[in-house]
């Protein structure tokens, strides 16, 4: 794998235009399918209505998002509408993520958010468009990284490394058992997750857990038994390998 752009790869004047051809030529000369590890990935036409690339093999669909720095807590999407209704599609397609310098032309982080992370609580709708606006009252979404948990964000390349392709295939399978989960089902296994990892230490308790059980409460209000509902999914992370258990009452996330 090569992270560098080509020159030749600069048939416009438009900066935002040639980083779309850099960013798209590279993953279809370099990227491989992190489900199947197929070696290539192909091209949708231009303005497929969510998809970028398709591997051919395994027929899953990838959306690319490239920018200079880093990503934030959210990132732009299209329209809410039809994000929302693609969630429990099989079709849905997952998030690739690229970070690229624009002096040395290469790719210093890529990393990819799979399908079966996005619920509808990742997803944010926007502002309608004024009524001047070409487009006016499309409405937006924008993905909030910020609440997708750190074994949702896989990454090929980190600060100019490339990963092992073992390695990021492995952590894709660990994941997929995902997709078999009603949205919901998944939401709280997700939820449960990305708080116990808001703690910011690899070893927790239980009761440092259970300080969640208001916020996963107003998240569904639905359920009467928050905190045995959190001990159930803690047991399913610990089943699935993405905690431990240490000793009674006491965890460790697996990194």
């Amino acid at each position: 794998m090569k992270l560098g752009f080509e020159e030749s790869q600069l048939p416009y004047t438009s900066g935002s235009q040639s980083a779309r051809a850099w960013t798209e030529a590279w993953v279809g000369a370099w990227a491989y399918c992190p489900h199947c590890g197929n070696a290539k990935m192909s091209q949708f036409p231009n303005n497929s209505p969510v998809a970028d690339f398709l591997c051919i093999i395994c027929k899953e669909e990838f959306e690319l998002k490239s920018q200079r720095g880093k990503f934030g807590p959210k990132v732009s999407d299209g329209a809410y509408k039809t994000k929302c209704e693609r969630l429990a599609a099989s079709n849905n397609p997952n998030l690739l993520l690229m970070n690229y310098d624009r002096t040395s032309l290469a790719i210093v982080n890529l990393f990819i958010v799979p399908k079966h992370f996005f619920v509808p609580e990742i997803i944010q709708e926007r502002k309608p468009l004024a009524a001047t606006a070409r487009r006016a009252g499309w409405i937006g979404s924008n993905i909030l990284l910020s609440k997708v948990p750190e074994s949702g964000k896989i990454h090929i390349v980190r600060n100019g490394v490339i990963r092992p392709k073992e390695l990021v295939l492995g952590e894709w399978q660990k994941t997929l058992f995902l997709r078999s989960k009603s949205l919901e089902a998944r939401g709280w296994l997700l939820d449960v997750l990305k708080c116990v990892e808001s703690l910011g230490k690899r070893e927790f308790t239980l009761e440092e857990a259970y300080a969640f059980d208001r916020h996963l409460g107003d998240l569904y209000p639905g359920n009467q038994n928050v905190r045995p509902k959190i001990r159930q999914q803690l047991q399913y992370l610990r089943d699935r390998g993405f905690i431990e258990f240490v000793s009674r009452g006491s965890y460790r996330l697996k990194t």
